[in-house]
């Protein structure tokens, strides 16, 4: 019996066929996979992205998005990409850290002094230093999506460390954000984004942390009525591209790309403030109350994890040392 994998990128290349048959020219059709819905602010931006690519390349290179998962969760479209059936796939530091070990930096808890230090880290040379670090797992990075700030929700205010103690958490499989649940006295359960609506509704856990539009837009606050605002995290989402894509394209072809992408980072500032403003007031009308707990004892729980990074990984601490240097 095929595997999902096999039968997903089965799918796609009789999807595309058709389309890359009927083109009368030689235009280059890079296809784009993410998980989250139309009306996210993040396929608006992709979505001007593609529009500028084209208009930059006079039409010679195309972005096809694919929304919503339909070409398979996160992690499939990153493997169906290193198996050349994808070009780009919108995924985020979490879960890139499988990949490239500095993308850890951004999971790392209260790293970020606040969102200047957070842009600039990701502008600069650190940043770019960041997104080319996978070359060798097969893709590099071409910009980041604000993604926000994530925190926990469940059926109850979480106003200390203290509030977490035999929760069990989902987290994203991310060695970084599974010390940290357990840092802060939950019991981290790595699961599929796409499953943790039923699993928390049927409670296989208790709890879960994202920002405030994907627990929105996922419907989250339709079974977890408390969002308590420890703001634990920023974790960017990452555009990636296949090395093998990217290094096709000509010279041109790429820095109209790389032009694109960073102007779509720029509007999806506007587009995330405007949408975590909007799903906000959503969750708040389905009865959902927003915590804003003092962060201190938050902090203090996680400093362990920064102590062991010197003797555990001195790379990431090294790396850890320059974001803290960034002004």
């Amino acid at each position: 019996m095929m595997t999902r994998k096999r039968v997903l990128t089965a799918m796609i290349g009789a999807a595309l066929t058709f389309g890359a048959t009927a083109s009368t020219y030689a235009a280059t059709t890079l296809k784009l996979s993410h998980n989250h819905p139309r009306d996210h602010a993040v396929h608006k931006a992709m979505s001007h992205m593609a529009k500028e690519v084209r208009k930059l390349t006079d039409g010679d290179v195309r972005i096809r998005i694919y929304p919503d998962a339909q070409l398979g969760t996160q992690r499939e479209s990153m493997e169906l990409m290193q198996n050349g059936a994808l070009d780009m796939v919108k995924s985020n530091a979490a879960e890139l850290e499988a990949f490239a070990p500095a993308y850890a930096a951004f999971n790392l808890p209260y790293l970020f002094r606040d969102k200047s230090h957070y842009y600039n880290v990701q502008e600069g040379s650190v940043g770019e230093e960041i997104l080319a670090s996978s070359r060798e797992s097969g893709f590099i990075g071409l910009t980041y999506y604000d993604a926000g700030a994530r925190s926990f929700y469940t059926s109850k205010p979480i106003k200390t460390p203290a509030d977490l103690k035999g929760l069990k958490v989902r987290v994203q499989p991310s060695p970084s954000a599974i010390n940290m649940v357990k840092a802060l006295g939950g019991s981290p359960t790595p699961l599929a984004y796409g499953e943790l609506y039923t699993a928390l509704q049927q409670g296989v856990v208790d709890a879960a942390e994202n920002n405030i539009p994907s627990f929105s837009l996922s419907r989250h606050s339709e079974v977890a009525k408390y969002y308590s605002m420890d703001e634990h995290t920023m974790v960017p989402d990452v555009l990636v591209i296949s090395t093998k894509t990217y290094d096709g394209l000509s010279d041109e072809n790429r820095k109209a790309l790389k032009q694109a992408a960073m102007e779509s980072m720029e509007l999806m500032k506007q587009l995330w403030a405007e949408s975590e403003a909007k799903e906000r007031q959503k969750a708040e009308k389905l009865g959902v109350t927003f915590v804003s707990p003092d962060k201190t004892a938050f902090v203090e729980s996680v400093q362990p994890m920064y102590a062991d990074l010197e003797a555990s990984n001195p790379a990431l601490n090294d790396l850890v040392k320059r974001i803290k240097e960034v002004q």
